[in-house]
């Protein structure tokens, strides 16, 4: 017999499955290009999907046999990658019908992908975890290499795909050392297990934290599984590229910030070392690679490495305060990465899309509101007050003070000085130098909106950031309070003993 209230807390998930499988319907059966109508509808999907969220997740709730979990953590992020993806969809739209790759299996993909990041989010045992993980890798192995014409998309969606095996094995591999070593794959269980534990835990067990974080390092593209970046990047299509940067990026460091807090948060201390070097090598190589880069798709890559790195300094303080400073700054790196993305795409000369640098040349004096809104994202993405790039950094900066990581503070401060080298470079070009050929204008109205959104939120987040805080502070709390089966699984062990 289905257990219909056990399934109340999935209903956002249960809904865009029925949703994507319908999308796909229509999409064969509707004469003529249903691209339009199914992106709309895709977009629509992610709303209700967003509503329905915020009406089932008002508490902690475990349901599936202990598979899946709602609470104040998952409804944040959640909606940081339901809005990111909408976005991206929205994005897309006048770029896939220039460039003849407008199929309705792309806002599709788009939508199986998010459902698979919504699982993730809400994965409270190694084997959830894993499929919501191949759900939404799946999807994007094959949308990076959806135009499938051109060498570049095609090499992009490869690299991504093998790469990407290597990791789910890794982090299979890891999981099973975990369950090998504690008897079981639920996170309730393994917390109970971690709080239970006395004096030094087995070291197959810390190997096994070992390959699940190396596994979830590839996910957020830090150092050192960070390769797949660069080429992927530049090669997938460049609103393929936007969703890249935000909504799996968000997904895949809410599943961290879970994992290691969560049921191995008592064993903080071995942990705490990896996520230090990892946050220290990201910020350092995203800083100095980024230099010379003239592509601004690979920039962008090295850039979101560099962000990595400086949102896992909250990580490794392993506290509230610390993740609610992860919390905070994906929220505003969303913003600032899909505001820079809008920019990108509206780089057309006759029709057709440049990615260099040089070509931002003098766009001050061919397209000012654009120049005005690109280089408030560059100043937000290189931390400057008082825009809201600046308040990301600092709530991950203070945690890590607090916490006593005086080094790592340090070093993401100095890394964030030389990262704004390139930032202020393309703020240079377009304000300094002698233009080059003017973009392509209109841009859309759909992207004007996206851009002024983006630009009034990066220059007034000073003005009222406490939506943001209070709700990234509350979601942070729901991780830090064991829940009661946590408890009384460990008396229970504790008992036996």
């Amino acid at each position: 017999m289905i257990d219909l209230p056990g399934l109340l807390p999935a209903l956002p998930e249960i809904f865009l499955a029925c949703a994507g499988m319908a999308l796909l319907m229509i999409g064969v059966f509707h004469r003529g290009d249903a691209t339009r109508l199914v992106s709309g509808l895709t977009v629509a999907s992610f709303l209700v999907a967003a509503l329905i969220l915020i009406g089932v997740a008002e508490e902690r709730v475990v349901s599936m046999n202990g598979l899946f979990i709602v609470d104040g953590f998952a409804l944040f992020m959640k909606l940081l990658v339901l809005l990111g993806s909408a976005l991206a969809v929205i994005m897309s739209l006048g770029f896939i019908e220039r460039e003849q790759m407008a199929r309705f299996e792309y806002p599709v993909l788009f939508l199986f992908a998010t459902l698979g990041m919504l699982m993730l989010v809400s994965a409270n045992d190694l084997i959830s975890l894993y499929v919501g993980l191949e759900l939404m890798s799946l999807s994007l192995y094959v949308v990076a290499a959806f135009r499938r014409d051109t060498v570049r998309s095609s090499e992009a969606g490869m690299k991504y795909f093998v790469l990407g095996a290597v990791s789910s094995g890794m982090l299979l591999y890891g999981a099973s050392l975990v369950y090998g070593f504690a008897g079981t794959t639920n996170f309730d269980q393994l917390a109970a297990f971690t709080l239970d534990s006395t004096g030094i835990p087995p070291i197959g067990l810390i190997i096994g934290i070992v390959f699940i974080s190396a596994g979830l390092a590839f996910k957020v593209s830090a150092v050192p599984f960070h390769m797949w970046t660069p080429d992927v990047y530049e090669g997938a299509p460049t609103p393929v590229t936007a969703f890249f940067a935000v909504a799996p990026k968000i997904a895949a460091m809410a599943l961290f910030v879970r994992v290691l807090v969560g049921p191995f948060g008592d064993l903080a201390a071995q942990w705490q070392q990896i996520i230090v070097v990892t946050s220290l090598l990201s910020m350092i190589l995203g800083a100095f690679a980024a230099i010379n880069q003239r592509n601004i798709k690979r920039l962008m890559a090295y850039s979101s490495i560099s962000h990595v790195g400086f949102a896992l300094v909250g990580l490794a303080a392993g506290t509230p305060e610390g993740v609610r400073g992860v919390l905070i700054y994906m929220a505003i790196y969303l913003v600032m990465n899909v505001g820079t993305f809008a920019c990108i795409l509206c780089m057309r000369i006759n029709g057709r899309m440049v990615e260099g640098i040089d070509d931002l040349a003098g766009l001050n004096k061919t397209n000012p509101l654009m120049a005005f809104a690109l280089a408030v994202f560059m100043f937000s993405l290189a931390g400057i007050p008082p825009l809201a790039g600046f308040f990301g950094k600092l709530y991950v900066f203070m945690a890590a003070i607090n916490a006593e990581l005086y080094a790592l503070a340090v070093i993401g401060v100095l890394s964030s000085v030389v990262a704004s080298f390139y930032y202020l470079l393309i703020v240079k070009l377009m304000y300094f130098d002698e233009p080059s050929e003017a973009f392509d204008r209109p841009i859309g109205s759909g992207m004007s909106t996206i851009l002024v959104g983006a630009s009034v939120f990066n220059l007034f987040f000073i003005l009222a950031p406490a939506p943001i805080v209070d709700a990234a502070g509350a979601a942070a709390g729901t991780l830090f309070n064991p829940p009661p089966a946590v408890l009384e699984a460990a008396d229970a062990a504790a008992a036996v003993e």
